[in-house]
């Protein structure tokens, strides 16, 4: 992660989801605050995520989607320190 003047210019995929999700939301959040960024990528990654919002997994108790929102916000945050 690459941040200039308070802002996220720069963004490595180290892992990314299987349907590219991961890749099309960094370009997203190029600009962004950080902390804005974080949440925006997350979000980002839910609308290009490909996978069955209907379905539920009753491990995690939350829809493919909504996991995977969680898991690249996760990620993001893991990648500014």
């Amino acid at each position: 992660m690459q941040v200039n003047d308070g802002r996220v210019a720069g963004v490595a995929v180290e892992r990314a989801a299987p349907c590219g999700a991961s890749w099309l939301a960094a370009q997203k959040i190029l600009g962004m605050e950080p902390k804005e960024a974080m949440i925006r990528y997350g979000l980002e990654c839910q609308i290009f995520c490909k996978a069955d919002p209907s379905a539920w997994d009753p491990i995690w108790g939350q829809s493919p989607i909504h996991f995977a929102g969680k898991v690249h916000a996760a990620a993001f945050q893991k990648g500014l320190k």
